[in-house]
């Protein structure tokens, strides 16, 4: 049985992040006091002389180049949920619009759907795509990737078994890596969660 390893890393804070406004596909570029702290950090030994993916936008890209990764490929299938019609904005101001409809969307959990963009389901079918393509070319390879919050999530919930509803099971530090295997067979498996970024110049972690 082909099992692929893999870190997922997501990106830093762009100032939608830092005025809690839905990002999904918008190109927002990372904040240059984030860009300053990554430029700070590198990756952990063991996943310093890996193959590493950003994705199409240039926030997961200006992380990379802040913490020394290079080359990295971009690679569309590990882009952000699309989150449609509501980019842009708030999650409390459109559950005041929505209402209950809001509240029974949000009950779906992993069919969850924002209007015109994407569930947490479909974006775990277009990682799963990716990887298995990287087991056909490549055999069973070790990755890192740059990605986001929606991708890290969909992930780590198919790992570890969560419906997405109510609590997460773990509280995930979102600048450190948190590592996956997966196998066409037996699906994804958490292996470790929050590895952490480690001082420029620094040992492992």
């Amino acid at each position: 049985m082909n099992k692929i390893r893999f870190a997922l890393l997501r990106h830093g804070v762009t100032d939608w992040n830092a005025e809690k406004r839905i990002q999904g596909r918008s190109d927002i570029s990372l904040r240059a006091d984030t860009i300053a702290k990554y430029q700070t950090r590198r990756l952990p030994n063991d996943w310093q002389a890996v193959p590493w993916f950003c994705t199409p936008l240039s926030r997961t890209r200006e992380t990379a180049d802040a913490l020394a990764i290079s080359p990295v490929t971009p690679q569309p299938d590990l882009i952000e949920m699309d989150w449609g019609d509501w980019e842009g904005q708030r999650l409390p101001d459109i559950r005041k619009v929505l209402g209950a409809a809001m509240a029974q969307n949000e009950d779906r959990g992993w069919a969850f759907r924002p209007d015109g963009g994407e569930s947490p389901q479909d974006v775990l079918v277009r990682v799963q795509g990716f990887l298995a393509r990287q087991i056909s070319t490549h055999g069973a390879v070790k990755f890192g990737a740059i990605t986001h919050k929606g991708v890290i999530r969909s992930v780590y919930a198919a790992a570890r078994g969560w419906d997405m509803m109510g609590k997460i099971p773990d509280k995930l530090n979102w600048e450190c890596l948190h590592v996956f295997d997966w196998s066409e067979q037996g699906g994804f498996e958490v292996v470790k969660l929050n590895i952490a970024l480690i001082p420029a110049g620094g040992g492992a972690v």
